[in-house]
This record gives C-alpha cells, sequence and structure tokens, in this order.
C-alpha cells in the first residue's frame, strides 16, 4: 500500500470501493500462495589488495611478521598498507613499517590500541 502515501487520517485513506478492491486482490494472493519477490543482494566484489613490493621485501627478511601478516584479515591487511601510503616521505614510511613489522610479529592490528580486550 506504499502507493497511498502518508495517511494521518481517515480522509486520507481511499474510497471505499477502492480499498475493497485492495483487499479482495491481497486475499487472492494469499489463497494462491504468491510470496514476494524480493531483489537478491549483490555479492559486493572485493578487489585484490596489492601489497606494496618495499613492504613484501621488509616482510620476507622476518618470517614471522609475514606468517601473521598473511593471516590477517583483508581489512587489517588494507588498514597497514594504507598507513604505509600515506606516508609523504621515505624516511616516515620506514619508520612506519619498522614499528608495523614489529606489531605484526606480535600479532597485533594496526589500530590495536583501541580496541576493547
Amino acid at each position: 500500500m506504499g502507493h497511498l502515501n502518508k495517511l494521518y487520517t481517515l480522509k486520507d485513506l481511499p474510497k471505499d470501493a477502492v480499498l475493497k478492491k485492495y483487499i479482495r486482490a491481497a486475499m487472492k494472493l494469499n489463497e494462491e500462495g504468491a510470496k514476494v519477490v524480493r531483489a537478491k543482494p549483490t555479492e559486493k566484489e572485493k578487489k585484490e589488495l596489492k601489497t606494496p613490493d618495499y613492504f613484501n621485501k621488509e616482510l620476507n627478511k622476518n618470517k614471522q611478521a609475514e606468517k601473521v601478516f598473511k593471516g590477517f584479515s583483508y581489512s587489517n591487511r588494507k588498514e597497514y598498507i594504507e598507513w604505509f601510503e600515506e606516508a609523504k616521505t621515505d624516511a616516515t614510511r620506514e619508520k612506519r613499517i619498522a614499528q608495523a613489522l614489529e606489531w605484526i610479529a606480535e600479532g597485533k592490528s594496526r589500530h590495536w590500541k583501541y580496541k576493547n580486550c
């Protein structure tokens, strides 16, 4: 009945003849066992997460961190990679990677300090 707009008073309802027509149509659908056809939710296509080469090189040096990083969820890996990509200088990026490797080796996600344990 969404096509009736908002109903505030009885005057907002359609005439009795129209309402009876709607009710009969609904009764007929119920007797036939008609089901509401809903659109199927589309599956979101996950983009492939590309790990930068400079980080892969550092990960290969630290086997524990590499193992944990590959076991992380998509969102955890993405947070770390975005953190590296946001760095404006190489020095900042290297500092972040060094810190991240320590945290990853310990199994910590990017924002581990702020998560409730």
